[in-house]
């Protein structure tokens, strides 16, 4: 499957990789220069400011978030899709990869296959 050249966003505040200094990725998501200092203020006991909420943001900025959002999601499904494809190939059956996610075999099949 081709992928697209899509911008890349932190998946933790949703900034593009345009206006960060540095965007590390995992397997299927990201993380900023930013949001890294934040994780390590957390880890040394420091304090860092609570996120306000949602209803916080302006309409403008809920917009702007959105397609960031949305490819964030649509990354986790690619993940996803491969961990099950590799799992398949792997010989698993539909059955244990319905019970490990909690639907039924069926539903699996349906959604993956």
């Amino acid at each position: 499957m081709p992928r697209h050249k899509a911008p890349l966003f932190c998946s933790f505040c949703r900034r593009e990789s345009s206006v960060v200094e540095k965007l590390i990725s995992g397997p299927g998501i990201y993380i900023c220069d930013a949001c890294v200092e934040a994780c390590n203020r957390i880890l040394a006991g420091r304090p860092v400011p609570p996120f306000p909420g949602f209803e916080a943001l302006s309409d403008a900025a809920l917009l702007a978030a959105l397609r960031p959002s949305e490819r964030a999601v649509e990354t986790v499904r690619e993940v996803l899709q491969e961990q099950v494809d590799l799992l398949r190939a792997r010989g698993v059956s539909w059955g244990a990869i319905g019970d490990a996610m909690g639907i039924s075999r069926q539903a699996a099949w349906e959604r993956f296959s």
